[in-house]
């Protein structure tokens, strides 16, 4: 395609640049400088220093107003390279630095990481130090075991007789609408004082423990009277563990009935909405009340099933499902006629969270219709847990129906299927008020080692789908010391605000007889619980000898992460575990597959692969070679990782005792330490220091020349050898701000930056050091404080060459202000070391360009100019090449990063869209890029991220969940005479009280500091470059609208150079690249469930016992609604008074000891 090329320059060669400085008309702006607005760009002079002077290759020949020529191009190009890379020679530093660490060599050693060696020690000490708390753990289980077995039962228990703090006290006090308020209550609640804690991130009292009791569950009732009696005796073991173990954190009883005391006493945290908290319900808890499960959950949708009975077993099932963790597997159906899966699961699935909220969406779908078929619903249960050929639980099996009735027992399913041997266990649910024989429900469980439950209203949902944990208990409970082993759970967030944690658990059981010769108890107490804080657990890591790309990271037997440099989940929820896999925490590949099926598996290995790696700041995508070396962690599920750049193999470690530690004063009055005290920085540049615990004493800080402060006063008081101070980072730090000084003082302080467009040049160290020269240039420094936490530090270690980094702009945001602030682009790249045959990467150093002088410098050097002044006009008889200088209304000339971000631009409008996503900028053009195969692209899932909450829907004149009856319904007596009608009082005065249960957000329920957001699934798109590294010309097809364009890579950088023709019209504006990160629903779960990522079970299972004695299995009874109750709580729904029901604690009379 021919554009008319007003000018340009086709010329014999001459001398080309290598360095272009700043045009030679007054003093260049100093960085930071205001800039006035200005008409169109100046022409670009080339004043050549003489030590820059090389010959200029001329473009060849050109053919009339035509499209740049390959070579021509490919000339540009090699302009372009040797501009960056000379500018680089003189002002990065990096062969002073070589030069300046090998003349201090006796100042430091180098240091070899073995990474066997090193995963072994890190296995060891966490082995040690969880087996500590497990020794605790012990202690307390034999001692809850034995006071509860001492224990003489009470039936005549008041709530004066007990002495105890409870938790929520203060709150309930608070609150005049509280139900011990109302009530009057005669609890007898301490009163204590507390004491911040930093260990606890919270207020605690070392001297007493602290009791929860779930708010539907009565204080006042025997059982619970009893339980806080026996549990009392319970502090004086928590006392002496810490006595023992000064590290231990919360220690927990969590009771079969709910109650909940642990040690040291604090307040509980006030949720905002009614505190639906409950140890039964918690990771911890159910993880170690019971062996894993495969479960079968079967709903009753015949059209006997009213609209509310309908309503609550759709409750009732999702409160289920809450009971189950990663280590059991579900699937949920319905019947009437036939069975039919809910969701798209043909088969058991993980209890994880994404698959329990598809069960969940999917059963608000079930529509009752049809008749009542057990038979259906019972074989195809049976069939789904006989299916061998999935993976699954393998250790208890049930099923669980929910129905409102029928009179069909299914003998011969159950004998086809499950008899003699009773390998699989059912419960059933009642659901609802009705008048139907339950007789047949009962026998269904009892014949089949399960249970019976009755769920009537709303407020028996919860107790009664949690209460089949006892029955699953009790294998476990007869199974005695075999059974007494502690198990380590998945990371969950702490209720009481310690943060991310991970649970020792205990099975505490019932050792009570009836009299001599009886049978054994087989209830199970509860479980006893002891939290590590994951920080505890990464403080016995190696922090900064692995470099700023090395790291550590733990598995459990289900591939979660329990560490994890990418372990950061952006919201909490109490009421899941934060379950985040290894192959999700790092981006899947088939090497990483095989890296964690062998952690799993409890082997060791090592391992080198290629492979790769998001940027901190999660908008590139680099190729990089990683060693993976682990071992499993004794006496755990867990295992052990350590992941070494090849660079990090070795690392400094300064030697500074022969000079400096023998003399005895304050690391103030040593050698270097001048250059870090503000008033050197003029001279010598500005000192950001990483904000790391060199010393116990520093007081921490997020504004770093505060921290530096801090810092300061604190070395004025220390002296080198310090007990208090953490030696090798203190020591590295005061060796690199010597050698970053020593740089100022070879490469920087002569220098004249503004001669050649810089606005700062900078230096980074393993050390914490990072110096930015000159001093004024720190105004505007952006970049983290802490290298190894600073994008462009780490991308450097991992690349060859130079790394441009444009400044983050996201296409939301207003663009670039180039008329009234510079601004600047970064410039990095690795420094590294040979020493004795050892290599290694110890800082990276680098400039940072003014935006706008250089991409008039590019212009020039993407042109056909062949000496310093004016570009040579085209004379009516000329043919020439079009260039991006004089060209510019018709040529696009770019340079482009690795990861698709506009870097330059030949096209002033664009200036201010640099560090865009390219195809914001030209789609079209972009899209061209990426189908040449220039870039490829990496999609991947955040399951970490925050979310604002969908705004609620219309909910129209009643609450959701609810059923509302017709007119009709309230001129029928027979109505108010029905079961239908005592259920909905039932819920109606549950919902005044429990601010609508069918509404209640788990997060705000549960007082989750994070309420205005949720957890949420969000879509990553990374771009970096394909397999294309030749110089390329090729054609944008789109009809008419064609474009000529060219691209190459420049060498030794992460840049793309493209020149295009400009587009004429807008229909090839048709497709358009996402990079931004979007909402989604994550992969589709019906298809990730037919290819499971491996996994392993508990080592142990406990589903049989010979002697278990299956009698106790649901005696429930229905009772008939009274008329006169009816309209006496009518009369108080209307007067606006509703009462205080007492919440229903459903206990086993053999609980009664």
């Amino acid at each position: 395609m021919a554009v008319p090329a007003r000018t340009c320059g086709a010329s014999p060669p001459g001398p080309a640049p290598t360095a272009l400085p700043w045009p030679g008309r007054g003093p260049r702006p100093g960085p930071g400088a205001r800039r006035p607005p200005s008409g169109p760009p100046r022409p670009l002079l080339l004043l050549l220093p003489p030590l820059l002077l090389l010959p200029l290759l001329a473009a060849p020949g050109a053919s009339a107003y035509s499209f740049p020529q390959q070579h021509t191009m490919q000339h540009w190009a090699r302009r372009l390279e040797q501009e960056i890379d000379g500018v680089m020679r003189i002002f990065g530093g990096v062969q002073q630095l070589r030069e300046i660490y090998k003349d201090n060599r006796n100042l430091f050693e180098v240091q070899e990481n073995e990474p066997q060696k090193l995963v072994e020690k890190v296995a060891g000490d966490i082995e040690s130090l969880l087996d500590r708390k497990v020794q605790a753990l012990k202690r307390l289980a034999d001692a809850a075991e034995n006071f509860q077995k001492a224990h003489h039962w009470q039936d005549n228990i008041k709530e004066e007789d007990i002495l105890y703090y409870d938790a929520k006290a203060d709150a309930e006090l608070d609150d005049p609408e509280s139900e011990d308020v109302e009530r009057g209550s005669k609890v007898n609640t301490l009163r204590l004082d507390f004491v911040e804690d930093s260990n606890f991130k919270n207020k605690v009292n070392y001297s007493y423990t602290a009791v929860q009791i779930p708010t539907d569950i009565y204080k006042g009732s025997t059982v619970i009277l009893n339980e806080l009696n026996w549990t009392e005796a319970l502090e004086n073991v928590f006392i002496e563990n810490r006595r023992q173990d000064p590290t231990l954190l919360w220690q927990v009883f969590g009771s079969a009935t709910g109650v909940t005391r642990y040690y040291p006493a604090t307040p509980w945290r006030a949720p905002k909405k009614i505190d639906l908290y409950d140890v039964r319900r918690r990771p911890w808890y159910i993880q170690g009340a019971s062996s894993p499960k495969d479960m079968v959950i079967i709903v009753d949708v015949s059209g006997s099933v009213s609209g509310l009975t309908l309503k609550l077993m759709k409750t009732s099932v999702c409160e289920m499902l809450d009971t189950l963790s990663d280590d059991d597997y579900v699937n949920v159906a319905s019947f009437n006629e036939k069975a039919q899966p809910v969701s798209c699961f043909t088969h058991l699935v993980q209890a994880n969270v994404r698959n329990k909220k598809v069960f969940k969406e999917a059963v608000q779908g079930m529509v009752a219709k049809g008749t009542t078929g057990y038979k259906a619903g019972f074989e195809y249960a049976f069939d789904q847990l006989q299916n061998s050929n999935i993976t699954r639980a393998n250790c208890n099996k049930m099923i669980m129906m929910f129905t409102d009735g029928g009179e069909d027992r299914v003998q011969d399913v159950f004998e086809k299927y499950n008899w003699p041997n009773r390998t699989v266990r059912v419960f059933t649910f009642s659901v609802g008020q009705h008048n139907y024989d339950v007789t047949p429900l009962q026998w269904m469980a009892c014949a089949n080692k399960g249970y019976y439950f009755e769920i009537p209203s709303i407020g028996a949902i919860r107790i009664n789908t949690q209460e089949y944990l006892d029955v699953l208990g009790r294998p476990m409970v007869l199974a005695g010391k075999e059974a007494k082993q502690v198990q380590w759970t998945n990371v969950y967030e702490d209720a009481l605000g310690l943060g991310l944690v991970v649970t020792g658990t205990l099975p505490v059981f019932n050792l009570t007889q009836d009299g001599p010769g009886e049978k054994k108890n087989q209830l199970i107490l509860g479980v006893m619980g002891i939290d590590v804080a994951l920080n505890d657990i990464k403080r016995l890591t190696p922090n900064y000898t692995l470099g700023a790309n090395g790291y550590v990271f733990a598995i459990d037997l289900n591939g979660y992460v329990l560490l994890h440099p990418n372990l950061k989940p952006q919201t909490t929820n109490f009421r899941e575990p934060v379950t985040l896999d290894f192959l999700d925490a790092e981006l899947e590949d088939e090497n990483k597959e095989e890296i964690r099926r062998s952690m799993i598996d409890g082997n060791k290995g090592h391992k080198q692969i290629r492979t790769l790696v998001k940027s901190l700041d999660e908008r590139y995508v680099d190729e990089v070679v990683r060693n993976y070396t682990w071992v499993p962690i004794r006496s755990t599920n867990y295992s052990l990782g350590l992941v070494l750049p090849p660079y990090s193999t070795f690392y400094l470690q300064a030697n500074l005792s022969d000079q400096i530690l023998q003399v005895k004063l304050p690391i103030s009055k040593l050698k270097d330490f001048e250059f870090l005290l503000p008033s050197s920085f003029e001279s010598e540049g500005h000192v950001f220091i990483a904000p790391r615990e060199y010393c116990k004493d520093l007081n921490a800080s997020d504004n770093n020349t505060e921290f530096l402060k801090n810092f300061i006063e604190l070395m004025e008081k220390v002296t080198p050898d310090s007990k208090q101070c953490n030696n090798f980072l203190l020591h590295n730090l005061i060796l690199d701000t010597g050698i970053t000084q020593q740089l100022v003082e070879r490469a920087w302080r002569d220098q004249d930056l503004n001669t050649y467009s810089l606005l700062a040049v900078f230096a980074a160290t393993d050390g914490g050091i990072t110096r930015v020269f000159p001093n004024k240039a720190a105004e505007d420094w952006t970049e983290n404080p802490e290298p190894f936490n600073a994008s462009f530090y780490r991308r450097s270690l991992d690349n060859h060459g130079y790394v441009f980094k444009p400044p983050h702009q996201d296409a939301l945001l207003r663009p670039l202000e180039l008329e009234n602030d510079t601004v600047g682009i970064l410039v990095s790249t690795a420094v590294e070391l040979s020493l004795g045959g050892r290599t290694l990467r110890p800082a990276v150093v680098g400039v940072k360009l003014d935006l706008e002088a250089w991409a008039e410098k590019f212009k020039v050097l993407a042109s056909n100019r062949t000496h310093q002044d004016q570009p040579q006009k085209c004379g009516p008889n000329s043919h020439c090449e079009m260039d991006c200088e004089v060209n510019n209304e018709d040529l696009l000339c770019v340079l482009i990063d690795d990861g698709g971000f506009l870097v330059l631009s030949n096209q002033n409008h664009q200036w201010d869209q640099v560090g865009r996503f390219f195809s914001e900028v030209d789609a079209n053009l972009m899209l061209a890029l990426y189908n040449n195969s220039f870039y490829t692209r990496k999609e991947s899932y955040d399951y970490q991220a925050a979310c604002a909450p969908q705004p609620p829907g219309n909910l129209g004149a009643a609450p959701r969940g609810v059923f509302v009856p017709t007119i009709a319904d309230f001129l029928n007596l027979a109505w108010w005479t029905s079961a239908a009608a005592w259920s909905l009082f039932q819920q109606l005065l549950y919902g005044l009280i429990y601010h609508s249960w069918f509404q209640a957000d788990p997060a705000e329920a549960e007082g989750s500091p994070e309420a205005r957001e949720s957890s949420c699934v969000m879509k990553q798109t990374q771009y970096y470059f394909g397999s294309v590294n030749a110089s390329y010309n090729a054609i944008i097809d789109c009809g008419n609208c064609s474009r000529l364009f060219h691209a190459q890579r420049l060498t030794n950088t992460n840049l793309l150079f493209v020149v295009a023709e400009k587009p004429l019209c807008s229909q090839c504006e048709a497709g358009r690249l996402l990079q931004k990160e979007t909402h989604s629903d994550g992969p589709e779960q019906c298809e990730l469930v037919q290819r499971p990522r491996y996994r392993r079970g508990p080592h142990i299972c406990f589903d049989y016992n010979a002697t278990e004695d299956t009698s106790d299995c649901g005696r429930g009874a229905s009772f008939p609604p009274s008329l006169g109750v009816l309209v006496s709580l009518q009369l108080l729904l209307l007067l606006g008074l509703p009462p205080r029901p007492q919440p229903q604690v459903h206990a086993h009379a053999s609980r009664r000891v």
